[in-house]
């Protein structure tokens, strides 16, 4: 669905020798860019063709090219001409016969052969290596490039009356096919007086006839195999009809055909494909004029893309250029040579209306009311010739077509509204001409400056416009490019429903000439009567109407492009004030330039599309040449955030999950984007490269235009697009905080008015904000998050922070308020109570019993109308809700009746749950309530009813208590019997005891005088203190105090208590020398002390002495080995960790990073890339405790260092295993305060020399180990090791100045500091 654009075409005048003398062939050597032509008199001419080096060159009246004479004997011309890419040199036949290689370079000419009846045709296969050539006697000749002949055939069989004595053929062709394997020939007789012929098909290797034709009426030799080989096509005369162009296939099948709509005198002279088999182009010549005709192929159907009228006496000629498609280079008689440069563009207008150039019609289809794809169409606009340019202006609801003909004619048309369409279906409306006193030369570009101005770039003096300009007015226009102003008016008055196609004079309003080559011209969204000029290299300059262009640089940095862009677009944009204009270009290679920037280096299309009302553009849709969608933001385009984002728009091709994927795969390869469907729709139109029309949907579209719709306030169209595309129903509370939805919940219902539809969203509410999860890649949210902030004051305090229960509460109100009484209504509002979070599912049967309760009543109340049948109530909230919890329910209202007939609708088995309802149904009602309440496990409710049920069922309430120990405080309360509240508390200290909570257990017997059991629990807890202060309460006996004294002490050093047995054993024992023993165990040495000079005992003195002087030697020793450990373990983690750098930076270059892990496995992972570890052998297996002076502290550092289990070499683990290690070997707060006891001691005894050295020791210990730590926690976040500075040296030198007056070092003295 695009139309083919003329959007440049430089020309050149070649100064040919002499008068009479005309240009007769032409060929193009596309290594060096030269173009050549072989005149009548045998001369050829050489010239550049156009580029960026020699753009001034062309334009000119007369341009240079280098001309060299081709010296024949006389009555000797050239018949067959072209270019040997292998030889670098022209191959040149003449109607003599003689085959001539001509140097340009060197302009030297050498004779390579000679063949009898002169050359009529030659043709180089694809490849270069053959030669075909065709003699007047009708002898196909095939050679090399070094010219020997490989075979020799006729070309087909003659009539017995010809003169085999001259040549006998007039014209001949061959044409191969794209790989060269078979060539296609065609050639009429002298004088032969019949038309037919016959084509045929021939082998490249053995030169054997592969096919042939029926004989038909061809017209001339027009032949030509399309480079891809599908079709071979030429054209077919049959009497009193116009030509058709014919296909055929290999085999030499007539395929298809068509007719070029000509008058039947019309001739079809040349035809021939463009490189990619797509454009299929003939020269027509006709009485009046002669023309280029360019037709495509699509959906099975020719269309007439376009028509370049030459004069009659011009005898123009073509060739497509042999690498660019889209280029086609035309040449008269009299030398006059034009570079056509087109290009594709989207037949899909900003209104999303397909208007399709076909011939002299135009295809109008509202893809927004219909999506066909042409030829299929609406209705049509008919034409007096072909159209070659249209310009469509819509806004402010009118429609204006503007189209330029091949006829040099601007038709204009007023369309209807576009709501009114549908009523021109299958009508043809025929378009005049506008009147007007002036040519306006041929149009290259054509736009609308507003509802009455046209803005235009024509040229005059070529030889393709001069056929436009045969007036006198345009024959005095200088040669050249002009910029056009057009003022329009109507001289007819407008019918709204049916348009104007007549009546319209055009008038130049205002005429500028131009120095270069525009390129395309682009009206101002943002301005009235403004537009965009872009001239070749890429410099845009602004246009304002009355005041022409405005001089020097663009106002706006942005409205600049880099180079030559065919495909041009402003579009508007909004910022925080206004709206302003953002250029958009895309040139030859594929690169989209915005805003004096390339964002893309891949485009193969694009569009843009808005949901903005007042049409700014807020998405920009992009189609890679890698068949890759995106839809983009234009806050992104702007802020330049693009290239990160969307990876340069190349899919990478590294695994990632689905969701996070921002591009859209196109399932057919080569389709393009051409067009939208703004606003609701959301919608992007594809057409493949069969033709077909695909409407997607892309996601993120989609969202936008429902968030735009709800902020909008248009909830019931949110609601329908969200139904129509099936988005999560959550995105209507979610897109501005479900808080804020709350206040618009009334008049969301009150739009959207329909029950089923409400009932759907309700039904679908979860308590999760989708923007954040499902869509967080899709949505960039316009609302404030400030919204959030919105409390739900008006709802219970349970509701205030649930969005489900909130959002139900707020839809179930509005419903009672907005919505008028109905079954379908009352159902609605079960559905909330059913689907809130948790379901209130009481609340909602309460409802069903009123229903029932009324059904009961059987009174003829109006009112009664307004509400469902019980059942079906019933049975709407079994089907929303699991029936065993409605059945659960139900019960919980008491309501025995009600229960009975929600077991029945839920398809219970009457055997199960009726003997348990007729026996509820012979309790008394407590009693009755309770057993609910226990069935339900509602045991606050279940508690208060046994208590209300009477003494007699004591019993069943404590053992209720019991097997429920929350509710003793409730038990409590309600319980006011002395005696009975003392069993309460008894049993409540029981459960605590079950539960070894001593302490809460030991408190609660007190609470209730029950002595031995306080005693007993204390003891369990090992509070000495507790059990010898109710040994107290109890008045034991001194024997019974002493034996419970000896007990506790045991039971205390088994604890590992030794500090608390020593108490013991002092104060209630007597017994000093235990007492002494079990301070010197605790590490207590201050009041091992104490208690020795206490008693005046050197026994226990020396007992003290010595104890204190071994474990000083025995800490010296571990902190020694300490050391060393720690020296090791540091050793071996930086090795691991250097391999394991290695190791990743090699897998870094090879493009498998560890980075491509998650963050919690990378670590794991890098000892498996890393081939596990960095040693191969071995390592010694130590553990080591945290070093500590008790038997506690060992024992605790024992246990954590086989809870981490061993360091294995090579396991994943080993490096941040080593890590943990080294910080378990910190010293612990028991073990300082116990080296700070020790050292005291040591004072006290007069070992200051041991003191000194123990704390020294301890003190590198404890630097070291914490030195090691701090460097491994440097070099995890780092990717290098320095030899230098990561050193156990280095840190600790570096934490003794920073760390040794720390809280870390409390424990040491300073007096023993100096040495």
């Amino acid at each position: 669905m695009n139309n083919l654009k003329l959007y440049s075409d430089p020309s050149l005048n070649l100064e040919l020798k002499s008068t009479g003398e005309v240009v007769s062939f032409s060929a193009l050597d596309i290594e060096r860019n030269r173009l050549f032509f072989a005149s009548s008199n045998n001369f050829i001419y050489t010239t550049q063709l156009p580029s960026s080096q020699n753009e001034k060159i062309w334009g000119k009246t007369f341009s240079h090219s280098e001309v060299e004479p081709i010296d024949l004997e006389p009555g000797d011309f050239i018949t067959a001409f072209d270019y040997l890419m292998e030889k670098e040199a022209l191959v040149v036949g003449t109607s003599s016969g003689l085959l001539l290689l001509h140097n340009v370079d060197d302009n030297a000419t050498e004779v390579v052969g000679r063949v009898e009846g002169g050359v009529k045709c030659i043709s180089p296969s694809p490849d270069g290596d053959l030669l075909g050539i065709i003699t007047g006697f009708g002898q196909i000749i095939v050679m090399t490039h070094d010219w020997d002949v490989l075979y020799e055939n006729a070309l087909g069989d003659l009539p017995e009356d010809v003169d085999l004595s001259e040549p006998t053929f007039s014209s001949c062709y061959i044409s191969w096919r794209g790989d060269g394997k078979y060539f296609v020939t065609l050639g009429e007789l002298d004088s032969s007086s019949s038309s037919h012929k016959k084509i045929k098909v021939w082998e490249r290797d053995t030169g054997e006839l592969h096919a042939a034709s029926e004989s038909k009426a061809f017209m001339g030799t027009v032949l030509e195999w399309m480079p891809s080989g599908a079709k071979i096509a030429s054209v077919e005369k049959v009497e009193n009809k116009c030509p058709s162009i014919v296909f055929f296939e290999r085999n030499g099948l007539e395929r298809s055909s068509f007719s070029i709509n000509e008058l039947t005198d019309a001739k079809v002279e040349i035809l021939k494909w463009n490189c990619n088999s797509d454009l299929l182009a003939a020269v027509v010549r006709s009485e009046t004029y002669d023309s280029i005709k360019i037709w495509f192929f699509s959906t099975n159907h020719w269309y007439l893309k376009q028509e370049i009228r030459y004069l009659r006496e011009d005898g123009v000629k073509f060739v497509w250029h042999p690498t660019k498609s889209l280029q086609l280079i035309c040449w008269t008689l009299g030398g006059h040579v034009t570079v056509n440069s087109f290009v594709w563009v989207t037949a899909v207008m900003e209104n999303s209306t397909a208007l399709v150039i076909d011939e002299s019609k135009i295809l109008a289809t509202p893809l927004s009311l219909s999506l066909m794809p042409p030829p299929m169409y609406l209705f049509n606009l008919k034409f007096s010739s072909a159209v070659q340019d249209i310009a469509f202006y819509t806004k402010n609801s009118k429609n204006l077509l503007a189209a330029f003909l091949s006829d040099g004619c601007l038709c204009v048309a007023e369309l209807p509204p576009l709501d009114t369409w549908e009523e021109l279906e299958g009508k043809e409306l025929s378009v005049e001409a506008s009147s007007s006193e002036t040519t306006f030369g041929l149009f290259l570009h054509l736009i609308w400056l507003d509802a009455h101005i046209l803005l235009g770039v024509s040229h005059f003096g070529f030889s393709h416009s001069n056929y436009f300009s045969r007036t006198a007015s345009s024959k005095d226009m200088p040669h050249g490019y002009y910029l056009q102003e057009i003022e329009l008016s109507c001289s007819e008055d407008h019918v709204p429903s049916l348009g104007t196609c007549t009546g319209w004079h055009a008038r130049i309003a205002n005429q500028i000439p131009l120095e270069g080559l525009v390129i395309g011209i682009a009206s101002n969204p943002t301005k009235n009567c403004s537009a965009f000029v872009q001239f070749d290299g890429g410099k845009v300059f602004e246009y304002i109407s009355n005041l022409g262009i405005t001089g020097g640089a663009p106002k706006t940095e942005d409205m600049s492009l880099s180079s030559s862009c065919p495909w041009m677009s402003v579009v508007p944009v909004s910022d925080s004030v206004s709206l302003r204009p953002l250029l958009f270009g895309l040139d030859d290679n594929g690169r989209l330039h915005v805003g004096g920037n390339i964002i893309c280096n891949n485009c193969g299309s694009f569009s843009f599309y808005s949901n903005s009302a007042d049409l700014a553009i807020t998405h920009l849709i992009l189609g890679t040449k890698q068949d890759l969608l995106f839809v983009l933001d234009i806050g992104d385009v702007l802020d330049g955030k693009l290239e990160v984002q969307y990876e340069k728009f190349v899919h990478a091709g590294n695994k990632r999950r689905e969701e996070d994927k921002n591009f859209i795969n196109i399932w057919e390869r080569g389709a393009k984007v051409i067009g939208v469907l703004h606003g609701d729709e959301a919608a992007v139109i594809l057409q493949t490269a069969r033709g077909n029309l695909e409407c997607i949907y892309p996601r993120k579209l989609v969202l936008a235009s429902i968030i735009n719709a709800l902020i909008q306030g248009r909830f019931r169209d949110g609601l329908l697009m969200v139904r129509r595309h099936r988005i999560d129903f959550n995105v209507i509370v979610d897109h501005c905080g479900w808080q804020a939805f709350l206040q618009s919940a009334a008049e969301f219902v009150r739009q959207v008015n329909n029950l089923s539809y409400i009932t759907e969203f309700v039904c679908s509410i979860k308590n999760e904000n989708i923007t954040e999860t499902l869509y967080k890649n899709y949505i960039s949210l316009p609302c404030p998050r400030d919204s959030q902030d919105v409390q739900a004051g008006d709802f219970k305090g349970s509701f205030s922070n649930n969005k489900v229960s909130s959002v139900l509460m707020s839809i179930r109100r509005a419903l009672e308020e907005q919505v008028s009484e109905s079954p379908a209504r009352e159902l609605c509002i079960l559905t909330t109570l059913a689907r809130s979070d948790p379901p209130a599912l009481e609340e909602a049967l309460e409802r069903v019993k009123i229903i029932r309760e009324m059904e009961l009543s059987g009174s003829d109340d109006p009112h009664r109308k307004s509400y469902p049948s019980a059942e079906e109530a019933l049975k709407h909230l079994l089907w929303l809700s699991d029936s065993e919890a409605v059945y659960q329910a139900s019960l919980g209202l008491y309501d025995l009746h009600l229960a009975a007939i929600v077991a029945l609708n839920s398809q219970r088995d009457p055997k199960e749950f009726l003997p348990f309802l007729q026996e509820l149904e012979r309790m008394p009602v407590h009693l009755m309530r309770y057993k609910i309440d226990v069935r339900l496990h509602r045991h606050e409710s279940a508690l208060k009813h046994i208590v209300s049920a009477g003494d007699a069922y004591y019993a069943d309430c404590l053992n209720l208590m019991k097997e429920n120990p929350q509710l003793f405080p409730l038990g409590l309360q309600l319980i006011t019997d002395p005696s009975k509240r003392k069993e309460v508390i008894e049993a409540w200290g029981d459960h605590f005891n079950n539960e070894e909570c001593f302490e809460d257990a030991a408190t609660t017997y007190l609470c209730c005088s029950s002595l031995e059991k306080a005693l007993k629990a204390y003891r369990a807890c090992g509070n000495w203190r507790g059990v010898m202060t109710v040994a107290g309460l109890l008045k034991l006996g001194k024997e019974e105090i002493m034996q419970l004294s000896h007990d506790l002490c045991e039971e205390l050093q088994a604890l590992g208590k030794p500090g608390e047995a020593a108490k013991i054993a002092l104060e209630y024992c007597g017994d000093v020398k235990s007492g002494i023993e079990l301070l010197v165990t605790a590490r207590d040495w201050e009041e091992a002390l104490r208690v020795a000079f206490m008693h005046k005992s050197d026994d226990l003195f020396s007992e003290v002495k010595n104890a204190s002087l071994e474990c000083s030697s025995l800490l010296i020793g571990e902190y020694e080995e300490g050391l060393e450990k720690v020296g090791k373990y540091l050793v071996r983690y930086l090795a691991v960790r250097q391999r394991r750098l290695l190791l990743a930076a090699k897998l870094q270059s090879e493009d498998q990073s560890v980075n491509d892990l998650d963050d919690d496995t990378a670590s794991e992972a890098s000892s498996s890339f890393s081939g596990m570890s960095a040693y191969t052998t071995g390592t010694r297996k130590g553990s080591a405790a945290s070093i500590s002076s008790s038997s506690a502290s060992k024992g605790r550092g024992t246990r954590r260092q086989r809870n981490r289990g061993k360091i294995r070499a090579g396991s994943p683990g080993e490096e941040r295993a080593l890590v943990e290690h080294l910080k378990g070997m910190s010293l612990t707060s028991g073990a300082k305060r116990e080296l700070k006891s020790l050292l005291v001691s040591l004072v006290m005894l007069g070992k200051e020399e041991i003191a000194k050295k123990l704390q020294r020791t301890g003190e590198a210990f404890q630097l070291s180990q914490m030195a090691a730590v701090k460097l491994a926690e440097d070099t995890i976040p780092n990717n290098i090791i320095d030899e230098h500075a990561h050193t156990l040296e280095h840190y600790v030198h570096k934490l003794r100045s920073e760390q040794l007056h720390s809280d870390a070092f409390v424990w040491q003295y300073k007096v023993l500091l100096s040495s």
